[in-house]
């Protein structure tokens, strides 16, 4: 059957619809990969960076490998990245906890401009928990009981200006209560102490939350979503006591400063491919994250945002580094 014009265009608008980049980000890359963790194996940026270098290893057709460094609590690795060479062989599983750390810490370099942003990858709430038979009956409980006894009740973080810490002082800030946190340095010592009754709530993210109260080991009291979140719609919201309070945690790649932006572009775009995937949208949603992919301004300009939102809660709650 011969050409015509018709399937000419046909082959056009197919291509037009394609991403399309300089032959330098075509070939790219020519060297493996590395994505740095600030934090520690088994945990969500872990998981999550390691179950996407196996695709895009093979989508880039190079080598991906994952570095946990969790120095300093991450700072080193932050700061590592910030100064690394700009030439594609080297990125960052940023976390939330991001901005409260840098409104907290001066790391030495420009909270913003010290990375080239990527993209989000996946986003998924805060949880709020108690043990099976703990006397908090409800979220709005909680409340009550913080407010008529100041300071009595206690909540597991896991440092001071945490995303756990920070966001609680928020909700704390409008609505007229006072807690107390109590730093654990791994989920596992907070839910010995949530399960001992040695304290009252504890705080962590859907991603080791989620199994815990589906098994029963522990009783939901609410999410930080904005909305009902559809991987658990029956749990409410902290804002449907508390209004205002709205939060989703997040994980996202960043490359250090100066890198090209078409290898950027190229990054995201397959990033974007490989979150598209159904068997990555089914793990992670086994562990309550959904897929986040963003561009790279609106992934910079979350942050900046994050930053200056975390920045006024922790001047007004008196919050010092940890």
């Amino acid at each position: 059957m011969g050409v015509t014009r018709r399937s000419l265009l046909r082959s056009a608008a197919a291509l037009a619809t394609l991403p399309m980049f300089p032959a330098y980000a075509q070939e790219w890359p020519t060297r493996p990969i590395r994505i740095i963790v600030g934090t520690a194996a088994g945990g969500s940026p872990d998981i999550v960076s390691r179950l996407l270098a196996e695709k895009l290893a093979v989508q880039l057709g190079q080598t991906i490998t994952i570095e946990n460094n969790t120095q300093g609590a991450g700072a080193v690795a932050q700061q590592m990245v910030s100064r690394a060479p700009a030439d594609g062989t080297t990125a960052m599983m940023m976390t939330a906890g991001y901005p409260p750390q840098m409104a907290l810490r001066n790391l030495g370099f420009h909270p913003i401009d010290g990375y080239s942003f990527v993209t989000q990858i996946c986003g998924y709430p805060m949880v709020y928990a108690v043990k099976p038979d703990s006397p908090i009956k409800s979220f709005p409980d909680l409340l009550a009981k913080a407010k008529a006894s100041p300071g009595k009740l206690t909540y597991s973080i896991t440092a001071l200006g945490s995303i756990y810490h920070v966001l609680t002082k928020w909700i704390e800030l409008e609505s007229g209560t006072e807690m107390t946190p109590v730093p654990y340095r791994g989920t596992a010592l907070a839910l010995q102490d949530v399960l001992g009754g040695r304290v009252d709530v504890m705080v962590d993210a859907a991603t080791s939350m989620f199994p815990r109260i589906q098994s029963g080991q522990l009783r939901m009291l609410a999410v930080s979503s904005a909305g009902r979140y559809p991987l658990m719609p029956e749990a409410p919201t902290v804002a449907e006591s508390v209004p205002g309070i709205e939060f989703m945690s997040w994980l996202g790649l960043v490359m250090p400063p100066g890198t090209a932006r078409p290898i950027i572009d190229r990054f995201n775009s397959e990033v974007h491919r490989a979150l598209k995937l159904p068997d990555i949208v089914a793990k992670l949603a086994q562990a309550g994250n959904i897929p986040t992919p963003s561009t790279p301004e609106a992934y910079r300009d979350r942050v900046a945002r994050e930053i200056k939102t975390w920045s006024r809660v922790i001047a007004a709650a008196g919050i010092k580094a940890g």
